[in-house]
């Protein structure tokens, strides 16, 4: 080694001990002493430079918004190793890079600090705000409630809760024990009522299904009794859709014994319709006989005869009886409609007729007549005299009156 070694920020000796130039003088930092001049003033360079990086990265943190407090332990440690490093290179300069950064901490500070309470603020306004929901859900009438749907609220506000929690910022213990305590007691309030109406519900059903056994029990008691049965398992029905739930696990089970039964019931029935439909085609071919008769009576224009008719018509239908059940509505609708044109004929005829309206009617024709007379005498007299105007109101008054008469027939 030679004395020659020479650094831009210091030296190495022949010995291999290497000194940093500082305003105040030289400094021994090290020595190398197996290696070449290069080799010794690279090795301490290589400390300044991970000192340098260092310093880099905490002007970089400073710059991204990282915690002031962390950067100030952070600087102030590295201004303490620097002030004292045994590296070569331009120690001044980091120190001032340092001292520099120093100075920045306090804006930073105080923009964090302020951003620090406005996230504050939202997060105790956010977490309000999910308790005000859950004492709302807590204050709702518990009767009215749509439990599946609250249930499913209630699990969504706890789940917000639990992760504002966890990633949200960490409120003051005053408020974050003062929050949770309004939570956790109208959640509790919540779960109460909830309990509450299971367990009435439960005993509802548990009714429900008491009752809807009895009338099992006294619909199948029923099948004996065959189609005069029918009307006592109608009374029961009733019954049935009043007695209410009985449980998702009991309804469909307890309402196939029901019909069940019914069906028996119901089957015997049919069966005695059957043979009655069996017994009364004849009849019906019979009545469907004197509906061709009859029906001709619709553009009949002759009341006596028509009557006549009718009356004869009516008198075989009462005699020849009973026709299959679903037949009767549609052949009876037909005769009522051809009674109903007999009678619309004899009432007309009456209102035709009454020697009242008759004579209120005569009398009525007369003054008209009469009022068309002088009306038409007048005209001629204003269209003699060129009076064209009242000719024209006297013609008006005179339509008028014609059209009353042609009313009166």
């Amino acid at each position: 080694m030679t004395s020659s070694a020479e650094h831009p920020f210091g030296r190495v000796d022949e010995t291999g001990t290497v000194y940093l130039r500082e305003a105040s003088g030289e400094r021994v930092i090290g020595q190398y002493p197996d290696g070449t001049a290069e080799e010794a003033l690279g090795y301490f360079e290589r400390k300044y430079t991970d000192l340098a990086g260092q310093v880099t990265l905490l002007e970089q943190r400073a710059k991204r918004g990282a915690s002031a407090a962390d950067i100030g332990k952070a600087v102030k440690a590295l201004s303490e190793a620097v002030s004292s490093a045994n590296a070569l290179g331009n120690l001044e300069a980091l120190s001032t890079r340092l001292a520099a950064l120093t100075e920045t901490l306090g804006a930073l500070n105080e923009q964090q600090s302020a951003e620090a309470k406005a996230q504050l603020a939202e997060a105790i306004e956010y977490r309000t705000a999910i308790v005000t929901e859950i004492e709302a859900l807590a204050a709702e009438d518990p009767a009215k409630a749509q439990w599946k749907q609250v249930t499913g609220a209630l699990d969504s506000l706890f789940a917000r809760w639990q992760k504002h929690q966890q990633e949200g910022p960490r409120l003051p213990r005053a408020e974050a024990n003062e929050l949770w305590k309004r939570f956790r007691d109208a959640r509790t309030i919540i779960e109460q009522h909830r309990k509450a109406f299971f367990s009435e519900l439960d005993n509802a059903h548990r009714d429900a299904r008491t009752k809807k056994q009895q009338l099992v029990a006294a619909a199948e008691a029923l099948a004996e009794k065959g189609a005069d049965g029918v009307n006592a398992y109608r009374d029961l029905l009733d019954e049935w859709k009043k007695a209410g739930r009985a449980g998702k696990r009991y309804d469909d089970s307890l309402w196939e014994k029901f019909k069940a039964a019914g069906d028996v019931v119901y089957g015997a029935r049919s069966e005695i319709i059957a043979k009655d439909d069996e017994e009364f085609a004849g009849n019906l071919e019979l009545k469907l006989a004197l509906l061709t008769e009859a029906e001709p009576l619709l553009t009949e224009t002759d009341r006596t005869r028509a009557k006549e008719i009718l009356t004869g018509i009516q008198r075989r239908w009462d005699e020849i009886g009973k026709v299959p059940r679903d037949q009767v509505k549609p052949i009876e609708d037909r005769l009522r409609k051809v009674e109903a044109a007999v009678r619309k004929l004899d009432e007309d005829f009456w209102q035709r007729n009454n020697p009242e309206k008759k004579a209120r009617a005569e009398g009525l024709a007369g003054q008209l007549h009469d009022a068309i007379e002088k009306l038409e005498g007048e005209i001629a007299a204003a269209k003699a005299a060129g009076d064209t105007r009242k000719a024209k109101e006297l013609q008006e008054s005179l339509d008028a009156r014609k059209v009353w008469l042609d009313a009166l027939g």
